[in-house]
């Protein structure tokens, strides 16, 4: 059995951990799901719908940011609704976004806002379950996973860009609403889908990818002679297999090989190597060295890279949030663009900036639920009912704003979309052909996307 050290990484499927389902034998294998995903592969690949190099970078902040702070303020709105800040000119005529993000005004022609997004659910749970999977069914009441999220669907159709690199990587880890790696995971269809965590703060002097290297001191040597021996083995075990389980066994042990023994994964993850420079306009913070490393994992081959930042549930003091919060999104955003743009990646790499949901359009008095203030400042609630997403790349054409709401910023005035509408949209961009099936726990098939139209306005 080829074992690889996966390090203290994030709870797989079922509650087993990634280290369990590196250890690549015989048991549990059968319930991936791995027979489907190499025939969806082969379907696209028919399809001609394998041969697109594009790939997705997911920004992904948790807790709900506010759309009416951020990219739709409301300057003429009542007091208690537009807030502390002020909207500010952007390089695109007639495109206005918060004062809290000067950086991103200057490259606004590399991005579109969606100012109409909406699912309409105020539950942390079931509104992150509808923006990462395209489903509903999770609430508070009931957190666990049903769907496989995005990237799992579009890292198991398309695989990796490049050999020797993980198709789908989470930085520094994958977290919905606290669950890891929740509504970024397979699902049914397996651990094997889940994202690769690095899970380490990649602006810290001594890091390094936990997930990357042998167990127990192997040798490199002694591993490739491991695993020489089990090929003859299997091929033995072959001559008497007529399932095809052997097969998708041997796919999951390759790539799990390939990984740790690959040159490009461990150059890909060497953010250390980046130019200072570079490494400071990005942000010398978790947030901006994470995005800095999805811009090289983009380049060295992954097809979809999530980057996570917590904490924007801001139902009090959210002046003192953001302040403290939004220079670093505001730096590391528009760095990426740029340094993308410079590089020749943009048209092939679609960045996605979005959380679950927005947060409410009047302001409370920072009481949540108690005396005013007894929490801290004002803040503002939970709100699905207008939300935004930044998007940007992979042939979508910048300097755009698609729909609008109202005067106060509460409801979607016109060109509503729908989380369904960004999953269609992002399938587009990545060549995955939206009819194609995978099997559910119950062996039912279940496609890709159910509903949602890719948003023309973009293109």
């Amino acid at each position: 059995m080829l074992r690889i050290d996966a390090g203290r990484g994030g709870i797989a499927a079922r509650g087993r951990s990634r280290r369990h389902f590196l250890q690549v034998g015989m048991t549990g294998m059968a319930s991936i799901g791995l027979p489907a995903i190499l025939r969806a592969k082969a379907a696209a690949a028919a399809a001609g719908r394998a041969t697109k190099e594009t790939s997705v970078i997911l920004l992904w902040l948790d807790g709900g940011p506010s759309h009416m702070d951020l990219y739709d303020l409301k300057p003429d709105a009542p007091a208690e609704y537009r807030g502390i800040w002020r909207p500010i000119r952007t390089n695109v005529p007639g495109m206005e976004i918060g004062e809290l993000l000067p950086k991103q005004a200057l490259v606004a022609d590399k991005f579109s806002l969606i100012r109409s997004l909406h699912h309409d659910n105020g539950d942390h749970f079931t509104a992150a379950h509808y923006v990462l999977t395209g489903r509903g069914g999770p609430n508070g009441s009931s957190t666990a996973g049903r769907n496989p999220g995005i990237g799992a669907i579009a890292a198991s159709v398309c695989g990796p860009r490049k050999a020797g690199i993980p198709p789908y990587v989470a930085l520094p880890y994958a977290s919905s609403v606290g669950l890891r790696p929740g509504y970024f995971g397979g699902s049914y269809l397996g651990a094997k889908t889940n994202p690769f965590e690095v899970d380490g703060d990649p602006s810290a002097a001594d890091f390094k990818v936990r997930n990357l290297h042998l167990a127990d001191g192997v040798p490199l040597g002694r591993l490739s002679a491991r695993h020489d021996l089990r090929g003859e083995l299997d091929r033995l075990r072959r001559d008497v297999d007529s399932s095809g389980i052997l097969d998708s066994m041997d796919v999951f042990e390759r790539e799990a090989y390939a990984l740790v023994t690959s040159d490009a994964a461990r150059r890909a993850f060497d953010v250390a190597s980046e130019d200072d420079r570079l490494r400071d306009r990005y942000g010398r913070t978790n947030f901006g060295q994470s995005t800095l490393l999805a811009r090289r994992l983009v380049e060295a081959g992954s097809t979809f890279v999530t980057v996570h930042s917590g904490g924007w549930d801001h139902h009090w003091d959210l002046e003192k949030g953001l302040t403290s919060r939004m220079p670093e999104i505001d730096a590391a955003v528009a760095t990426l663009l740029e340094d993308l743009s410079d590089r020749g990646l943009l048209d092939t790499t679609m960045v996605i900036l979005c959380g679950e949901f927005s947060r409410t359009p009047r302001m409370n008095d920072g009481g949540n639920g108690g005396a005013p203030r007894s929490m801290g400042t004002p803040g503002r609630d939970h709100w699905g009912n207008a939300m935004f997403a930044l998007v940007a790349g992979g042939g979508i054409q910048g300097g755009r704003i698609v729909g609008s709401t109202d005067a106060r910023g509460e409801q979607v005035k016109d060109r509503p979309v729908t989380p369904f509408d960004l999953h269609a949209t992002v399938y587009q961009v990545l060549g995955v052909d939206p009819a194609t099936h995978f099997l559910d726990h119950s062996g039912r098939p279940v496609p890709v996307i159910d509903r949602g139209e890719p948003i023309p306005e973009l293109f």
